[in-house]
């Protein structure tokens, strides 16, 4: 499987990923808090349609790896959040919620297979190619830190990865 996310048209970035399983371990992953901030962000969701979603992001946090945070992203050093509001939820299957308030919407889809999972990603209403280009390389980065520690790996570091990765996805998106 391609770790490379898709641009399935000019709004939407589209990630995929065979994760260990089994189904329920991994929609804990998206759903609890706790789980949650060891590989994208903590904070509070409500598990209904309509329920708040706070997502509270530290980047530091996310890996053992001791990083520069890259001049552009200073003021996520500290942490950074946002709410969003549950559009679909259908546990442990679905779940999508709005991102950065309203502008756009992530949906997550899981599927057994067999002992593994896949986890299908469809962000929507992205802003052109610069916005699909950073969305996909945090996908792509915040995904692998949850392969690694769904594996009981060691997390690969992030900014270092993002960055490695922004520069595939900006040819790809050709921004």
């Amino acid at each position: 499987m391609n770790d490379f996310g898709k641009a399935t048209n000019d709004d939407t970035v589209r990630m995929e990923r065979l994760l260990p399983g089994p189904i329920e371990r991994v929609w804990n992953y998206l759903t609890d808090s706790e789980k949650r901030g060891t590989w994208l962000a903590k904070g509070e969701m409500e598990l209904q349609v309509g329920g708040k979603v706070e997502l509270n992001f530290l980047h530091a946090s996310l890996t053992p790896h001791v990083e520069q945070t890259p001049e552009r992203f200073e003021q996520m050093e500290c942490g950074f959040g946002f709410s969003g509001t549950v559009t679909e939820c259908d546990p442990p299957r679905l779940l999508a919620f709005t991102w950065g308030g309203d502008t756009s919407e992530v949906k997550f889809e899981l599927t057994s297979q067999g002992e593994k999972v896949l986890l299908v990603i469809t962000h929507t209403r992205l802003r052109g190619p610069s916005e699909m280009t950073m969305v996909a390389a945090g996908w792509h980065t915040h995904l692998g830190i949850l392969q690694d520690n769904l594996a009981e790996q060691t997390p690969r570091p992030f900014w270092s990865t993002f960055e490695a990765v922004e520069k595939e996805y900006k040819q790809r998106f050709a921004e």
